[in-house]
């Protein structure tokens, strides 16, 4: 059982290979946001709250330990494929951590540390890190297994710190400060993607925008310096959804998020349901006493949904996920068996 469940997400998220997705900073005036475009087949989805002080297992590995802890932070992540595996997310000290598709990726061989999937660590981090820095140092004591998924990150912090994480040759690779003039990644390694910058028209300005990669990184990278360069009059937020746009892959792009760091809010629109939605994390409870919340983001409703949340519950886990999986089913076919046992990790966290 545990060698399958290790290779379920191995198979679970092969679809990123060829609908990446893409990702950006963004900081002016004091205030800082993060954009994330999510590409896929379904736009299945639910927003949940993440409690602190809850005691917590990662899911077992074939060639790992199990590892467990309990949250220090509240967050809230966007999840398709189960609640403790989340697509991405930010908690209350203003944590965000987002994943796209590498295909250069290559994990470390298993070794003396834990092992977490490629979904879990993001999870973890949003747990036990408040900082680019307190991520960072986490891999000398956690890493994402060799049978993951080839994935790279893009974090950043209240403190306007911002780190692309990748995984190359075995080894954490990253950029961050000055080795990071523009916070921007997509599905080429960052080194590449700078190089491809250097040699080509940083706006790649339209009708020669193909929604590649390059293209993708490219029109982000412009049009974040184009704001923070200019003396632009647009409100970041509505800025931000206009970089979205412009790096959308139509039909694929089932999500649009910016997470407004500075004030904690979140906005969001998706695919089916273009209006825009957004919500306060000062307004939701974190306490490991209460419930936790969700929200299914394909839904009529716009402007501030805070009070549409509604209790969690295992049951709403399974049903999220499983549709999540039958309407994948073209890109990845996962044993119903399976899909249960990934439901039922959520089953046994509670307060620690």
């Amino acid at each position: 059982m545990k060698k399958i469940l290790a290779l379920f997400f191995l198979f679970a998220f092969i679809y990123i290979r060829t609908m990446g997705c893409t990702t950006f900073f963004l900081q002016k005036n004091g205030q800082m946001v993060f954009g994330r475009n999510y590409d896929w087949v379904t736009a299945t989805g639910f927003v949940n709250t993440n409690l602190r002080g809850l005691a917590k297992t990662s899911l077992p590995l074939d060639e790992g330990n199990i590892l467990r802890w309990t949250s220090k932070y509240g967050s809230v992540t966007f999840n398709q494929y189960g609640k403790e595996f989340p697509n991405g997310g930010m908690n209350e000290q203003g944590l965000v951590v987002e994943l796209m598709w590498l295909s250069d990726s290559r994990y470390p061989a298993p070794d003396n540390r834990p092992a977490l999937s490629v979904l879990q660590w993001i999870q973890y981090q949003l747990d036990n890190c408040q900082t680019v820095e307190e991520v960072l140092a986490t891999d000398k004591n956690v890493r994402i297994s060799d049978t993951g998924t080839p994935q790279h990150y893009l974090i950043a912090d209240s403190k306007g710190k911002v780190a692309t994480i990748e995984f190359l040759n075995g080894k954490m690779v990253v950029h961050t400060g000055s080795n990071l003039p523009y916070p921007v990644l997509a599905n080429s390694t960052y080194k590449a993607s700078l190089q491809l910058l250097k040699s080509t028209n940083m706006q790649n300005e339209e009708p020669g925008f193909q929604a590649n990669s390059g293209d993708r990184f490219l029109k982000a990278c412009g049009m974040v310096q184009q704001y923070t360069k200019t003396d632009t009059k647009k409100p970041i937020i509505d800025y931000s959804f206009d970089i979205l746009n412009k790096v959308s892959q139509g039909s694929f792009t089932k999500w649009s998020i910016v997470y407004d760091i500075t004030n904690k809010r979140i906005h969001f629109k998706t695919h089916g349901y273009q209006q825009l939605k957004s919500f306060d994390l000062a307004a939701l409870n974190f306490s490991c006493t209460s419930k936790p919340l969700a929200y299914n983001m394909n839904q009529n409703a716009a402007g501030n949904i805070n009070r549409q949340f509604r209790n969690y519950s295992n049951d709403i886990n399974s049903k999220m996920l499983k549709q999540a999986f039958r309407e994948s089913k073209s890109e990845v076919n996962i044993d119903e068996h399976l899909q249960q046992a990934v439901a039922d990790l959520a089953e046994n966290v509670k307060c620690g």
